[in-house]
């Protein structure tokens, strides 16, 4: 049997901490351990996601064990979205539609290697171009862009897709998945599929 995915919780309101810990409990497939027992993946949970929240979540992506990050926000805006997955979040949630199954879904697929966001957040990211964006990503992006699998593998990947899920949807087998997305992240210099994504989006590549 598969051990528990190790996940423990940050939060400044201890009440909010104790109650996110609470809700994770009820999924067998997440076992919630405190930062010192070196959690696979951190749950943030904030009002909004200013520069403190993104160089928190720099902080516990730079820890030796390097844990994913899940942002709970009780305010999340697309432009905020993209800095957060840029930044390293794997997944992000807003609070009042946060329920214990959904958070140990984006616990898990974090944990796997994908990035869970909300499907309406999702549509505001795709038409969120910021100006001056093309600035931030790299010249690649301007010149070789994305094929259409491309594109269509890292749409479903934002909606948090699994690799296999994604396979399925495509009829591609789970292995031309995983080479279009190693693909992608080689060939641009990108650190994983979630920054692929952001960077993606911030190209207005998708």
């Amino acid at each position: 049997m598969q051990e528990p995915v190790r996940v423990s919780v940050m939060a400044l309101d201890p009440v909010l901490e104790a109650g996110t810990r609470s809700a994770l409990e009820d999924s067998p497939e997440v076992r919630p351990v405190t930062e010192e027992q070196r959690p696979d993946v951190t749950v943030v949970v904030v009002d909004r996601v200013a520069d403190p929240v993104l160089d928190l979540v720099r902080r516990i992506r730079a820890a030796e064990h390097r844990p994913e990050v899940v942002l709970v926000a009780a305010e999340l805006a697309p432009a905020e979205a993209l800095h957060a997955i840029a930044t390293g979040a794997r997944g992000l949630l807003r609070r009042r539609a946060t329920s214990g199954p959904r958070l140990a879904h984006a616990v898990l697929a974090a944990a796997g290697g994908d990035c869970a966001v909300p499907p309406d957040l999702l549509d505001g990211l795709l038409e969120h171009r910021a100006e001056g964006a093309a600035s931030h990503v790299p010249d690649a992006w301007g010149v070789a862009g994305l094929s259409d699998r491309e594109r269509a593998v890292l749409r479903l990947v934002a909606d948090g897709r699994e690799t296999s899920e994604i396979a399925n949807e495509l009829s591609y087998s789970v292995r031309t998945v995983t080479t279009v997305l190693h693909d992608i992240t080689q060939r641009f210099r990108l650190k994983n599929r979630a920054h692929a994504v952001a960077y993606a989006l911030r190209a207005g590549l998708l």
